[in-house]
């Protein structure tokens, strides 16, 4: 999630459980510390692959965080005590603040390795939005009334209503993408299309209309689905462009994406280079993770010997206006076709720039992490 929401819920966890102690400093410390496990984006891990794959990765680990937050209330119990709250207190505040930072994580499209250093693949729940209003709101709202009320009846009780209403809307979250995927599976069956896979996420900024991805052969099919939809959702079919992996049979790159998406890519050719795109993060044609992994030379691909990021496009405004008028009106047309044919171009008029990363207020459309993923 975006840099904001995870620094208010790590001020509410903290504030409602150290906070009538600790006072007002309890929303800065949790804040900090809510933040803390993002900071290895400042890891520079060798090429644009590698940044991409390793972050969310030991900082982001279950085990490290729960050592890590053993050690930090140790260290604290140790040299700044408290008589007003016990040891046991303490950790679990720093453990749920670090916790909770990585399993939200994990509701998003992008991938945390909680399970680190076991070679497993990331977790990917893909319920919420990189950056969801309906999330943050409540948990910042809490927080400024912490601010101005101090952390003592009315200031707490915010925390505490805060945390749940916001863990509430999380299961709301999840029962959108059963009801997503159910319904394109039924259409699936009633055409009698065998998916070999099927990925949902929400749409930018929202979870009342979901995108569902279906792999099948050498297409992938893309339907969007919304809470009020009356009719089957229909099923627009894109290429995969998997004849062109046979160029990047050695790349390690690639095999580095296909464990880390779970092989949800996309392959084109575009002006002698060619181009992979993770289809799991942003929305169709607007996607913040392409590489370019080999170029063309005689006639046979040469792998990049450091895999080029391609600069980001943005999206555009209209294209969100027509999204927020198809979640109520399931007539409402959305090009998808359209949008998909701008993962054909090297370089939109309106991408970022390749020398300076996106930040997740600029690049919000597309699903944009700071530097190397999401926050």
């Amino acid at each position: 999630m975006d840099s904001l929401t995870q620094a208010v819920l790590g001020a509410s966890v903290q504030g409602a459980l150290l906070g009538r102690w600790q006072g007002r400093k309890a929303l800065l410390y949790g804040a900090l510390l809510g933040t803390l496990p993002d900071l290895d984006v400042l890891i520079d891990y060798g090429d644009a692959v590698a940044n991409m794959t390793h972050h969310r990765g030991f900082s982001h680990s279950l085990f490290v965080l729960t050592g890590f937050a053993l050690l930090l209330a140790g260290l604290l119990r140790r040299f700044r005590p408290h008589p007003g709250y016990s040891g046991s207190r303490l950790f679990l505040a720093v453990w749920l603040v670090l916790v909770t930072h990585v399993l939200l994580d994990s509701l998003t499209s992008y991938g945390t390795q909680l399970l680190w250093p076991l070679a497993t693949p990331p977790v990917v729940w893909s319920s919420v939005f990189i950056i969801d209003p309906l999330y943050t709101l409540p948990l910042l709202g809490a927080v400024l009334a912490g601010v101005l009320y101090r952390l003592h009846g009315r200031g707490l009780r915010w925390q505490y209503w805060a945390l749940g209403l916001s863990t509430l809307y999380l299961g709301l979250t999840l029962a959108g993408k059963q009801m997503a995927e159910s319904r394109v599976t039924a259409e699936l069956e009633r055409q009698g299309i065998r998916a070999e896979a099927l990925f949902s996420a929400p749409t930018p900024f929202n979870s009342l209309l979901w995108r569902v991805l279906v792999r099948d052969g050498e297409d992938y099919l893309e339907a969007l689905v919304g809470w009020l939809d009356h009719q089957p959702p229909e099923l627009i079919r894109l290429p995969h462009g998997t004849a062109l992996m046979a160029g990047l049979d050695d790349s390690p790159q690639l095999a580095r994406l296909r464990w880390f998406t779970q092989d949800w890519l996309r392959y084109d050719e575009i002006d002698g280079k060619l181009v992979v795109t993770d289809l799991r993060l942003g929305m169709t044609g607007a996607h913040p993770f392409r590489f370019a992994l080999a170029t063309e030379h005689d006639g046979r691909w040469q792998l990049l010997p450091r895999p080029e990021r391609l600069p980001m496009n943005r999206g555009r405004l209209e294209h969100l206006g027509l999204l927020w008028r198809r979640i109520w009106h399931q007539e409402a047309r959305v090009p998808l076709e359209d949008w998909a044919r701008e993962l054909q171009k090297w370089q939109s008029p309106l991408t970022a720039s390749p020398a300076t990363p996106p930040s997740p207020a600029a690049g919000a459309t597309a699903g944009a992490p700071p530097r190397h993923g999401e926050g």
